[in-house]
């Protein structure tokens, strides 16, 4: 059983109110892509490449396959104008039961996975900024009220969530800016920038380097772009809120393309002030990965970790209230199609928002939290995360084919070309990450595949749910 599918402009969206203009779409987008990521993944890169030429090269990558992504999805998106999103085009696409085993995973571990990771980071850095020496539970209660403050405040309405996005999203910016100047003001004679070899590819094993060529550097590159891509991930959570966006056939995809370039230009900007501040050396080996800290220390001495740590609270904080705000919406679009608790399809009388699809996925977060958990999870589901993209955007050719007199406000720039190297590069990375680290793919295999029974037996009881 489908969901209502509005009318072709999305405007008889039951009850939602579409109070988000472009900037407000481009706002989620970027909020939701910029968390603790871009401090902390680099270490991982620098160490699995070793040499300044690859390691620029893993960003690069990540920033077109993100690109080239985003604007797949600006078809899909224009196709489809409704709470959802993705959801919403694999079950077109595909059939109900993929686009339910794609919510399955991203609702269970890859959206409340995120936001556990997102508050215990912000927990962590709060310790650091007042040197409080918190043990574990109470980083744990500090991330879970986070949770609550946002989850809160999107239940009174879009328009409060929205406020906290703008608001966060644009500090957020200001701060990669400022990191960039100050990279640019603070350069280093024998930073990595330049230092020779900058194609020698090494990976650091064991606490040293060994060397990289051939069928190996190239595993290392696709095994790397998995941080990488991890910090640039979540660009597509605009799609979730579609159901609320002002002229969702323009906006929804013109806000991916806008966010994720401006946030994949910033990401570049960013490393290249890591490689004009410190050394290969020093950025593989930041301790606990936190290589924004390292260069805030090289820079401004011991007060440069709390003033980096101030940046990450910052981020931390808004990144969060954009995958609160966008997951509910997906939650909610599954319960209106039967494949979830009913009430999560209701809205709040007066927020018109999706107050139960907020409060259950606060409380499975907040579970997450308390387990410890999420954190391998989100190591797990990695490898289904790459899948769900890969089946996205075969689903804009399968629907090509199957509809081809459907209207298309936007068509992706570059078709088939450009959807089609995306795939061929997200297919080699899967294909790194199956023989290269088989412990993470196999059990996100196992979540995705864990959905199926679940899908089954939902629609037979669900109804009652």
């Amino acid at each position: 059983m489908h969901g209502p599918k509005g009318s072709p402009d999305g405007s008889a969206q039951p009850g939602f109110v579409r109070g988000l203009g472009l900037w407000d779409a481009t706002a989620i987008v970027a909020g939701s892509m910029i968390g603790s990521g871009i401090f902390i993944v680099s270490q991982d890169v620098a160490a699995r490449v070793g040499a300044p030429g690859w390691f620029l090269v893993v960003w690069a990558l990540t920033g077109l396959m993100t690109v080239l992504g985003a604007l797949a999805y600006g078809e899909l998106a224009a196709m489809f104008p409704q709470a959802g999103g993705q959801y919403v085009y694999l079950r077109e696409a595909f059939g109900p039961l993929w686009g339910f085993l794609y919510g399955w995973t991203l609702f269970l571990v890859i959206q409340a996975g995120s936001i556990a990771a997102v508050g215990v980071a912000f927990a962590r850095y709060l310790d650091v900024v007042v040197g409080g020496d918190w043990s574990t539970w109470t980083q744990r209660g500090i991330a879970i009220a986070m949770i609550a403050v946002l989850t809160g405040i999107n239940c009174l309405g879009l328009q409060a969530g929205k406020w906290v996005q703008n608001v966060f999203t644009a500090l957020k910016a200001l701060t990669l800016v400022a990191l960039v100047v100050l990279g640019g003001l603070f350069l280093r004679e024998g930073a990595a920038l330049f230092s020779g070899g900058w194609f020698a590819g090494r990976a650091l094993v064991d606490g040293a380097w060994q060397p990289l060529s051939g069928g190996a550097l190239l595993a290392g590159l696709g095994v790397a772009m998995v941080g990488s891509l991890f910090a640039a991930d979540a660009w597509n959570n605009a799609t979730f809120v579609a159901g609320e966006v002002k002229h969702p056939q323009r906006n929804v995809g013109l806000s991916l393309a806008l966010g994720a370039g401006a946030v994949i230009a910033l990401y570049l900007l960013v490393n290249l002030a890591y490689l004009g501040t410190l050394t290969m050396d020093q950025i593989a080996t930041a301790p606990n990965q936190r290589v924004g800290a390292e260069m805030m220390r090289a820079i401004l001495g011991a007060p440069g970790a709390v003033v980096l740590a101030i940046a990450v609270l910052v981020s931390t904080f808004g990144c969060n209230n954009g995958l609160i705000l966008t997951g509910a919406r997906l939650v909610w679009a599954m319960a209106r199609d039967g494949l979830f608790f009913h009430a999560a399809g209701d809205l709040g009388a007066r927020s018109r928002v999706p107050v139960k699809a907020l409060l259950i996925q606060g409380v499975w977060s907040s579970i997450l939290v308390t387990t410890g958990s999420y954190s391998d999870l989100l190591d797990y589901v990695i490898f289904a995360a790459l899948l769900f993209y890969v089946l996205t955007i075969a689903g804009l050719f399968v629907l090509r084919r199957t509809r081809p007199d459907a209207e298309r406000p936007y068509r992706t720039w570059g078709y088939p070309v450009l959807p089609a190297i995306y795939l061929l590069a997200a297919l080699v990375i899967m294909l790194a990450l199956l023989v290269y680290k088989p412990g993470y793919t196999w059990p996100g295999l196992g979540i995705v595949i864990a959905g199926v029974p679940v899908f089954y037996g939902w629609r037979r009881w669900g109804r009652r749910a």
